[in-house]
């Protein structure tokens, strides 16, 4: 491309190869070197707040130092294919304290059991859902991936009458729950007409099995026959004759 000159020339020197191999080392180790830039993500963000200040607000990232103290909750899992419990610990950390922009976030997760057998599986997953945890960003697809996984040994039923297809996926649900606790996750809810239909089906049926119990309730020994006189489940044997224990009808008369 053309350069225009406006000035006038007063001195020159033309640069030779063997000039730009002589650069002394020296004078490359004065030269500062230029300083790493955060990346966007990890640098504190500046917002404005209600009052119109600007304040700086720190996201959760990888490089965050991890402080003396963190608050965290302890979930139990009892599964009826161990005759160990697992303790699930999730520590949060607190983001902006004591700001409008005040905001917990997981940072690390431990299990403990008294059972080995699962102690390598155990390991690994708590480093790398911590791993996850610390990176920062949208860390709520972690549920929807260990609720996924099955046993190939099949599942288990929770007292609650909820099926679990596996540990992992029970693990899964407990992180759900503490994300949804600290408010990274909204808790599934019904609106108005569907809450109203279940409503009226829990009713129904309950009023259903009220009924049936009314007249579904023994009275008479298990395994008694139906008698053809006053149609009661009471027919007996009674001294070797069949007898009706709700009307005393008796094939020995």
């Amino acid at each position: 491309m053309a350069i225009k000159i406006e000035r006038k020339i007063v001195k020159y020197h033309v640069q030779k190869p063997e000039d730009k191999a002589a650069v002394k080392p020296a004078e490359k180790a004065r030269a500062p070197e230029p300083k790493a830039a955060l990346p966007a993500a990890m640098e504190p963000e500046t917002v404005r707040d209600k009052s119109g200040r600007t304040a700086k607000v720190i996201r959760m990232h990888e490089k965050l130092e991890r402080p003396e103290m963190l608050i965290g909750q302890t979930y139990k899992i009892k599964t009826p294919i161990s005759d160990h419990a697992m303790y699930v610990t999730i520590n949060d950390i607190l983001l902006n304290e004591g700001t409008e922009y005040e905001q917990r976030r997981p940072f690390e997760i431990f299990i403990n059991s008294k059972n080995l057998d699962h102690f390598q599986w155990i390991v690994a997953l708590t480093r790398i859902i911590s791993a996850v945890f610390r990176k920062g960003g949208d860390v709520t697809f972690l549920v929807d991936e260990l609720k996924a996984v099955f046993d190939p040994r099949g599942g288990y039923w929770q007292p609650g009458g909820k099926f679990m297809p596996s540990i992992i996926a029970e693990l899964g649900h407990v992180i759900e729950k503490h994300l949804q606790a600290i408010g990274l996750m909204r808790a599934p809810a019904l609106d108005v007409h569907q809450r109203k239909l279940v409503d009226e089906k829990r009713a129904e049926f309950e009023a259903r099995a009220k009924q049936a119990d009314a007249f579904a309730k023994p009275h008479f020994p298990e395994g008694a026959q139906l008698c053809g006189r006053c149609s009661t489940a009471a027919v007996v044997m009674m001294d070797g004759c069949m007898t009706c224990l709700n009307c005393g009808d008796s094939k020995c008369g």
